[in-house]
């Protein structure tokens, strides 16, 4: 960046200092160049030497063969052109080429001598057109400047080299446009790569310049997306000072990635490979930029040992068959006066070819060519036509050129009818080229459409380029495929089993994580301070299982995670069975219950003449004694798994058998009390509560219970539910009372007869009698009252299945109560100690009573 603002102020400088006269700049740099004369003329800027200029304006850099065959590819496409009469027929290119030197400075420089009029001609016309387009350049920072600088200027600038996103921009760079996809497209391609392969950990390599800092913060944007962490960026620069190219290598040294994308020029690259390649750091593997990938430079054994199995992409190659004859054609002899042709030769022949006046007073030396010299039969890369991607970016880059110049002058596009032109060639302005340049549209020799979006870009299309070692020499292989489409689409093609990785191994992909795979039941936990990639494995949370992703997922409401995590099982479901000890142990007792009650009934038939039956009113008791026979089997419709019916069932038999039960108690409580309160000899009050009067009490106060469950089984019966808040690990099974209301109302009316009962037992508990039948009623009922207040609250704090034993519990208990309260005595005098199952002993000693016997029920006065 700073080299692109020093650029564009020294730009600015020397357009104040040269003013501006018609359309010349006056005042030149003293710059070399090969030139040709034609009616319109194309400029070009070539990094043919990879050096800044010196202090005095003169070339002492290295040469770069790769760019001056750049330079010869132009030239040979605008020969090409003008030898073809279907493209400008009768109107001769012309062509001005430049070094830039690899420097946005000396770039700035060329494109101003450029822009200014040509000083090998001298036109009539007042004002001729220095250049009607530019092809230019091959870094994005050089082209970032000649844009910058001409752009106001609207000469329209085709890159065939500079990938930069940020030279998109058509606010900035109305007229800039490239034959070479932009980094956006190599981001995308690249960061395909990086997914396809699953690599999760990279460092990245960057060249501290435009080209540079742009290309990794769009690959940087596009992984993000993917869940990659970029775990450093390095800097460097060809001008960087060895500590700084150190400095980056013990950052890779120190690093974990085994994955780094270096995307970077070559020229920029080199002294960090011969740094990687002397400290033997090995076992990563590289990734390249379309810069480097493919560099003869370090495209050596050597650097293999370090950067052996490199992929990367790369333009897309073609072959251009008639141009090896033209290279094989250069000569210095044939033009003395044609500027980096004798560099090119001393670099390939090994002699430097000098003209006669300067052999004059020198001593001949080895490096003096004697001029017999040839390159015809060198099988030197630079003359391998059939391997082109740059060279042949420059090749589309002329001929968009000239066809958007045949439209403008002729108005119509190469292929149709050939007219006379509608412009003569001294009307083109710089502007209407561009416009031209972005209409362009055809299909060239090979078969590939050219054409630019309105970025001025070309659609994207990569070859994918892996290093490999074969017969000693470095070859780059092609192995796949990328490209996109106008919508953003992208297709990734690649051979995969033939990359030979930086192990040497086939298949074998190498990895490149900050933390493994977290094993299935355990989640990612970030680590502090340390990317998103960098994390550890933390066991799911119950409930939660992990397989294949990265997070604790829940298991569905019916299932619970296994012992590992990995897996969502069943969960146990959960009711009172018959076959459990305690479903065995309260069907033991049920049906204990059940015999001792049926017993007690049989005894109270086979004995019912005697004074303790007739006593205890017969009819009441064979009754009470079958409400309590349903009462105990009443427990067995709670075992087991609950069904509609069942649900049903258990709390209507449970209400209506106990209501039956309280009532039949209630009956013989009101019987015995009325009894003993008929003080007058003769009173009738007792007759008023005989054995129809009994049955009415009975079936009056149980039918009310039954109402009460008819209504609830109508409007919201009980119901099989699962519930899952007693256990995380359970779904208890149990029937839901449907409306609370109902149920309470059902266990509340059961207590106000119990009440009832208990108040007018409690009444007469004191009445003179050897056996009054009240003071066992009472009992009965406070142990009867006593279960079901504890009820309640165990029976709403109670868990899962111990909420149905706790209702269990309390039927049988409350069952038992009655039955031994009121009936034990009377069955341990009848069978026990029959003696006392007398009327003397019955009637008591003190007091004589007399005993009214109305149908079957006997009622005690007293005398």
């Amino acid at each position: 960046m700073q080299e692109l603002k020093r650029a564009i102020i020294l730009s600015l400088f020397l357009l104040y200092l040269n003013t501006v006269s018609g359309c010349e700049l006056l005042g030149r740099f003293n710059m070399p160049s090969l030139f040709k004369q034609g009616d319109i003329m194309i400029g070009g800027i070539f990094p043919v030497f990879k050096k800044d200029l010196s202090a005095t304006w003169t070339f002492e850099s290295e040469f770069y063969m790769r760019a001056f065959r750049w330079t010869q590819v132009m030239i040979f496409a605008i020969e090409e052109i003008n030898n073809d009469p279907a493209v400008l027929p009768n109107i001769s290119l012309g062509y001005k080429i430049l070094s830039s030197c690899s420097s946005p400075t000396n770039a700035v420089r060329a494109a101003l001598t450029l822009a200014s009029r040509p000083q090998e001609i001298d036109l009539t016309s007042p004002c001729p057109p220095a250049i009607s387009a530019l092809i230019a350049e091959s870094g994005s920072s050089q082209s970032l400047a000649v844009a910058g600088t001409l752009g106001p200027f609207q000469v329209p600038i085709v890159s065939y080299f500079s990938t930069c996103a940020c030279l998109s921009d058509r606010a900035k760079y109305p007229s800039f446009f490239r034959t070479i996809p932009s980094d956006y497209f190599q981001a995308k391609a690249l960061a395909a790569l990086v997914k396809r392969f699953g690599w999760q950990w990279i460092g990245a390599i960057q060249s501290d310049n435009d080209y540079g800092r742009n290309g990794i913060l769009a690959f940087t944007e596009e992984v993000k997306k993917l869940g990659v962490c970029v775990a450093f960026v390095g800097k460097i620069l060809r001008t960087y000072s060895k500590d700084k190219i150190l400095d980056v290598v013990e950052m890779i040294k120190k690093s974990t990635v085994r994955v780094i994308l270096a995307f970077v020029p070559e020229g920029d690259f080199y002294p960090l490979m011969e740094e990687v390649v002397k400290q033997n750091i090995t076992g990563i593997q590289w990734l390249g930029s379309e810069a480097w990938i493919t560099a003869p430079r370090p495209s050596t054994p050597e650097v293999y040992q370090a950067f052996g199995g490199a992929l990367g992409f790369v333009v897309q190659r073609m072959a251009i068959p008639n141009l090896k004859p033209f290279l094989t054609g250069i000569n210095p002899y044939t033009d003395p006066s044609a500027v980096f042709v004798r560099d090119f030769w001393e670099f390939m022949v090994g002699c430097r070819p000098v003209s006669q006046e300067e052999k004059t007073g020198t001593e001949a030396t080895n490096e003096i060519c004697k001029g017999n010299e040839t390159i015809m039969n060198f099988q030197d890369a630079f003359f391998n036509v059939m391997d082109l991607r740059v060279s042949y970016n420059v090749f589309k880059g002329v001929y968009a050129i000239a066809h958007a110049l045949h439209q403008l002058l002729f108005c119509q596009p190469v292929g149709e009818k050939m007219v006379r032109p509608c412009l003569n060639t001294s009307e083109i302005q710089p502007k209407l080229v561009t416009d031209q340049l972005q209409k362009v549209n055809f299909r060239n020799q090979f078969g590939d459409d050219v054409f630019f979006d309105v970025n001025g870009d070309p659609p994207a299309s990569y070859d994918i380029i892996n290093w490999q070692l074969i017969d000693g020499q470095v070859q780059h292989v092609t192995l796949g495929h990328f490209s996109s489409d106008a919508n953003g689409n992208y297709r990734l093609s690649i051979q995969e089993e033939e990359i030979v990785w930086r192990t040497g191994k086939m298949v074998i992909v190498p990895t490149s994580v900050c933390s493994n795979i977290c094993p299935a039941g355990t989640r990612k936990a970030q680590i502090k301070g340390k990317p998103t990639c960098c994390f550890d494995c933390i066991t799911c949370a119950d409930g939660t299982i992990a397989n294949s992703t990265a997070d604790c997922t829940p298991c569905p409401q019916e299932y619970w995670s296994n012992e590992s995590k990995d897996e969502c099982i069943p969960k146990m479901i959960e009711f009172l069975t018959y076959h459990e000890p305690m479903g065995i142990a309260i069907t033991i007792v049920s049906l204990l219950g059940a015999s001792l009650t049926l017993a007690t009934m049989i005894v109270f038939l086979h004995y019912r003449e005697t004074p303790v039956i007739k006593a205890s009113n017969s009819e009441l008791s064979c009754f009470l004694l079958f409400s309590l026979f349903l009462c105990f089997l009443c427990p067995l419709t709670f075992l087991g798994r609950p069904t509609v019916w069942t649900c049903m069932l258990r709390h209507t038999a449970f209400g209506v058998t106990f209501a039956l039960c309280i009532s039949c108690v209630l009956g013989k409580t009101i019987v015995v009390v009325t009894a003993f309160k008929a003080t007058i000899p003769g009173n009738k009050v007792g007759g008023k509560f005989g054995p129809a009067q009994q049955r009415i009490i009975v079936c009056f106060c149980t039918l009310i219970q039954i109402v009460i469950c008819v209504l609830w089984l109508t409007l919201k019966p009980p119901f099989p539910d699962m519930v899952f808040k007693y256990s995380n690990k359970k779904i208890i099974l149990e029937c839901n009372t449907g409306s609370e209301a109902a149920f309470y109302a059902v266990l509340g009316y059961i207590g106000i007869l119990a009440i009832i009962c208990l108040v007018l037992a409690f009444l007469g508990r004191k009445l003179p009698d050897n056996f009054n039948e009240a003071k066992f009623i009472t009992f009965s009922m406070l142990i009867f009252c006593a279960v079901w207040i504890t009820f309640i609250p165990a029976y709403v704090s109670s868990p899962g299945k111990f909420t149905v034993a706790v209702e269990i519990f309390a039927i049988l208990s409350s069952a038992f109560g009655l039955l031994l309260s009121i009936f034990a005595l009377k069955c341990f005098i009848i069978l026990i100690k029959p003696e006392k199952n007398t009327k003397k002993h019955v009637m008591g000693k003190t007091i004589k009573y007399c005993v009214v016997l109305h149908e079957n029920s006997t009622f005690w006065g007293k005398t």
